[in-house]
């Protein structure tokens, strides 16, 4: 069967489908090109926000015009939240939970006769079912279209690797929350923190590298709560992935050519990745090397790490490690501590201005994008200010700004709280997505001369290649082949 993919939402998100995907394939079946029917619609969803849960809507919608006769399978966090409301979606086949979202495959392979859809047929779902999948048989018969389990109750961890991409590889060490932030609904969408052994990390890393990727980014929902689950330390982790060593090596020195027209380009954040700014600051290579970089197999990300969890002694590693890039991502979410405080964060502002000014002190050249969120429950136009003067403040390099809204189910719609008017957010969230091109775009000209590593990446574009440097700019350079997926020193 020839099945395809959509992924909305987070790295985490794109990890899991990367996986069930690779898995899909040695099972036998095909990826679905875009000019390509397909069998079978995988949505894996998003539902930070409304604006995730009507994406995930409109996705579904478009799919089923444009693949009438394609089965579509929904799971997510908003199919663990909203199960039902998404089932009555027209063309909706099978609602699956974050959990029984690893029976895909065995659920496709039930799916391989041409009659199987009309087998299965429309009918209304059964309910909310905690069991595992039966056969094909066994759904229609019951009509038991909707699976969607306890996720608090969940104790298993699922390892994944993501499988898409040669150049990096989004690992999974961490799922769940146990914080419970007045504001979000991640705890209830992917149940409780937990993450595998330290052991096993490894071996997906190996395993990764092995297979040609160059990167590795460690993701999950929080990893510095890696090692609730297993009794380790995250620290532990990251020295472990420094140390890696594989059987397979692809390259063991830099490229060091000279390269004409490299351009270095603003990195928007997700909420403004259609308006990509190009500041079209022209560099030339030069040969040499780069500390640290003379034999060069593969380089780390440390993806989104709570303040209050990423420590001197992880910046302080990072700093002198051969392989963990200088780029970091922490949460603010406000800026203000009243605010904070309304939000059930674990943090002070003083505590991140901390940690962003020990990173600072350790690398300079650190890149920092930081979680920002506007118009929750309780900013009044006074703690609003406050926010704003403190975040014009920091020496960070990007702003992911979140838009609050009302999640059913979360604490604060029980507080009582002032209610900010959706125009004044969408104000304050313009104001905070101009000051982050202001702060990426001073980013980019501080440290446009540095000597430094470029990752360049099988996308091309017209007849330029891009590629990430450690601190995270994108440069460009003329297409070549023979340099995707290598390493190169640039100025």
């Amino acid at each position: 069967m020839k099945v395809r993919f959509v992924t909305l939402g987070c790295k985490l998100n794109f990890a899991e489908s990367s996986a069930l995907g690779k898995e899909l394939l040695l099972r036998g079946h095909q990826r679905a090109s875009l000019n390509e029917v397909p069998d079978v619609c995988v949505v894996n969803t998003c539902s930070v926000t409304d604006a995730a849960d009507h994406k995930d809507r409109q996705t579904i919608n478009q799919l089923h015009r444009k693949y009438p006769n394609a089965i579509i399978i929904v799971t997510g966090c908003y199919a663990q939240l909203q199960p039902q409301q998404i089932a009555k979606i027209e063309g909706v086949d099978y609602v699956l939970g974050q959990n029984e979202k690893y029976e895909i495959p065995k659920l496709v392979a039930t799916l391989e006769s041409d009659a199987a859809k009309a087998a299965i047929g429309r009918a209304e779902p059964y309910g909310i079912l905690d069991a595992t999948l039966l056969d094909k048989e066994e759904m229609r018969r019951e009509g038991e279209r909707v699976r969607v389990g306890a996720i608090r109750e969940v104790e298993e961890f699922h390892g994944v690797h993501s499988a898409d991409d040669r150049t990096r590889c989004f690992i999974k060490v961490q799922d769940g929350c146990n914080y419970f932030c007045t504001y979000c609904t991640i705890p209830y969408a992917r149940g409780k923190s937990r993450n595998p052994k330290i052991s096993e990390v490894v071996e997906d890393a190996k395993k990764a590298l092995e297979q040609g990727a160059k990167e590795l980014i460690i993701t999950g929902v929080n990893i510095g709560d890696f090692g609730r689950s297993t009794g380790e330390r995250f620290i532990e982790l990251l020295r472990a992935l420094d140390r890696l060593e594989t059987e397979k090596t692809t390259q063991s020195d830099l490229i060091n050519d000279n390269i004409d027209n490299i351009a270095l380009e603003s990195t928007p954040s997700s909420a403004t990745q259609e308006n990509e700014n190009d500041l079209g600051e022209r560099r030339e290579g030069e040969n040499g090397k780069v500390k640290g970089e003379e034999a060069r197999e593969y380089r780390v990300r440390i993806s989104s790490c709570e303040p209050n969890l990423l420590t001197d002694e992880i910046i302080d590693f990072v700093a002198q490690s051969k392989h963990f890039a200088p780029h970091f991502h922490i949460p603010l979410q406000s800026g203000s501590n009243e605010v904070l405080k309304i939000m059930g964060r674990r943090y002070t502002r003083e505590l991140f201005a901390d940690r962003v000014r020990h990173i600072k002190e350790m690398m300079p050249h650190a890149f920092i994008g930081v979680d920002c969120m506007v118009g929750v429950r309780g900013e009044t136009q006074e703690y609003w200010e406050d926010y704003l003067a403190f975040i014009k403040g920091l020496d960070v390099s990007q702003l992911h700004v979140f838009t609050y809204s009302e999640r059913a189910n979360t604490r604060m719609l029980e507080m009582d709280l002032c209610v900010v008017p959706q125009s004044e957010r969408k104000r304050r969230s313009k104001i905070l997505h101009a000051l982050s091109e202001e702060k990426t775009k001073t980013f980019y000209a501080k440290h446009a001369d540095r000597k430094t590593v470029v990752l360049w990446e099988s996308k091309k574009e017209g007849d330029k290649m891009a590629g990430f440097t450690d601190n995270y700019i994108k440069v460009h350079a003329p297409y070549d082949k023979a340099k995707v997926n290598t390493f190169e020193v640039i100025r």
